[in-house]
């Protein structure tokens, strides 16, 4: 048997080198793996003694000879093709190992331009890969270290490769240069500013199969982008717990997303991916007080997320009530040490932001929703408006405290499912309403919610009111200012409302539908 190694990644390979060599099989390196390998004691002969032809175009060129290919591609049962081989005084590649140079993490780890960026791209490894995989009925491709005792435990108990570890293999393989030309080709697209290419590849990696979906009987892995950045939960660390659920994902992906908003010390406690209290404060404790005071009973069994490192006090405070799971960027010891006597409560820690200068491209700033047969993909929602673009289109102006309890309502309720309704007051939601069919009836959730802690604040609305009725329960409520796209065409009906009320009420000019 024969072997051929050309590896970007050597985690092991000196050890797969040495195992091959004392089962007589003959290995044939690439001369960066070759001078590796020969570095740790392991002799290989070099590509060259295969094609008799040296590397050329600066090493491009190395492997691309009938000499490889064919010795790889033959199939063991056509005899007319081994026939074909000796003739030629080829001689056949049984196991292929290859794993291609990174591209996603590099090209995204800087603003790197397209010369570089090409000049980065492994054409060869990516050929060996598909030619070996091609062949799997007589050919091994090893695409990944990972697969490396296995390879050796069927070489010595069965004196080859069994057949179902070659399809394995072969498929992983196909996975391995599909992705790679995959990542090439959202950069270029990058690149030339094409957000919607005319075919999108998604690249994603798994992290770990999940016990099981949305309900037990659906089954379920988690999957992250190999063009991501840090600072995803996707990076993140557990510190204590079992392994998230789906649905423990979902909410702790909303819990950290709605925190990681706001720049103030911000905490967001969510249930079934809408926040059910929410609020910033000059100290974090403070903040989840607050935030608990929304709607303690809907936060039992919930998430919580926060925006800073959770520090002592705070972490007594979340220990006193029942939650699944706490994700913060970092901890403190003192709030390690109290929730770790939580038994069952999953602690997440999320890595920081990467520094500047690295580029995002693929799928990470897309968003998507999946459709039979389909997927609908769109750009991430950003809040995009300030102070100075809000109109004020009633006869009474929000005060500086509404005005503030006003941008910080409209943050919050981009990340409450529409229709949605936020009430706020002094940095904190007081009630939210979401997911309902009637904005009216959003209204009249976040208003029982509030109960007597709607007098005096404030509400955003997602999109316009199509119907007065939901500004005129708000007025009845004691609400004092309203934030809301506008685009109604009773709109003017919704002014009259709320001049008729002196309540203060602004536009935005957009809207933040989560459906």
């Amino acid at each position: 048997m024969r072997a051929l190694l050309s590896v970007a990644n050597r985690d092991g390979i000196s050890t797969l080198a040495r195992e091959l060599r004392s089962l007589d099989i003959e290995i044939f390196a690439t001369d960066g793996t070759r001078d590796h390998l020969a570095a740790d004691g392991v002799e290989a002969r070099s590509v060259t003694d295969l094609t008799h032809v040296p590397p050329l175009i600066g090493g491009q060129v190395k492997t691309f000879h009938p000499a490889v290919y064919a010795g790889i591609l033959a199939r063991r049962d056509v005899q007319a093709q081994l026939d074909e081989l000796a003739a030629q005084g080829i001689g056949l590649i049984d196991i292929v190992v290859v794993n291609v140079k990174p591209f996603a993490p590099a090209v995204g780890a800087r603003m790197m331009g397209l010369d570089e960026a090409i000049e980065m791209i492994d054409v060869g490894g990516a050929a060996l890969l598909g030619a070996a995989a091609r062949n799997s009925a007589g050919v091994a491709a090893v695409a990944n270290p990972l697969h490396y005792p296995a390879v050796i435990k069927d070489l010595r108990e069965f004196g080859g490769i069994s057949a179902e570890l070659r399809q394995q293999l072969a498929a992983e393989a196909f996975g391995a240069v599909a992705a790679y030309h995959a990542e090439i080709a959202a950069y270029l697209n990058q690149v030339r500013g094409k957000l919607f290419p005319e075919r999108l590849a998604l690249v994603l990696e798994k992290v770990n199969d999940l016990p099981y979906g949305e309900n037990p009987h659906q089954h379920a892995a988690f999957y992250r982008e190999t063009t991501h950045r840090s600072g995803t939960l996707a990076d993140a660390s557990q510190l204590q717990g079992n392994a998230p659920s789906f649905n423990n994902l979902l909410d702790l992906d909303g819990a950290y997303r709605v925190a990681r908003d706001f720049t103030s010390p911000t905490v967001a406690i969510v249930k079934h991916t809408d926040p059910v209290g929410l609020a910033s404060a000059d100290e974090l404790v403070e903040a989840y007080r607050r935030a608990l005071e929304t709607d303690s009973v809907a936060a039992f069994g919930g998430i919580v997320g926060v925006n800073r490192e959770l520090d002592g006090p705070t972490a007594r405070e979340i220990a006193a009530n029942s939650y699944e799971a706490v994700v913060a960027p970092s901890y403190d010891q003192a709030a390690l040490g109290i929730l770790r006597k939580k038994a069952g409560l999953e602690i997440l820690a999320v890595p920081p932001d990467p520094t500047d200068g690295m580029r995002d491209y693929g799928i990470a700033s897309l968003d998507f929703k999946r459709v039979a047969g389909g997927l609908l993909v769109e750009t991430q929602d950003t809040l995009g408006v300030d102070k100075g673009q809000l109109q004020v289109v009633t006869q009474r102006r929000p005060t500086l405290d509404e005005l503030n309890d006003l941008l910080f309502a409209w943050r919050a309720v981009r990340h409450v499912r529409s229709n949605a309704i936020v009430l706020a007051r002094n940095g904190a939601t007081v009630g939210i309403g979401a997911g309902q069919a009637s904005r009216a009836v959003s209204v009249e959730i976040a208003l029982r919610r509030a109960g007597d802690r709607a007098k005096l604040a404030v509400m955003a609305s997602d999109a316009y009111f199509p119907f007065p009725d939901g500004i005129q329960m708000a007025a009845g409520a004691g609400v004092t200012a309203i934030i809301q796209p506008g685009g109604s065409i009773r709109d003017e009906m919704a002014i009259e409302v709320a001049d008729r009320h002196h309540m203060a009420m602004v536009f935005t000019g957009r809207r933040h539908f989560r459906h």
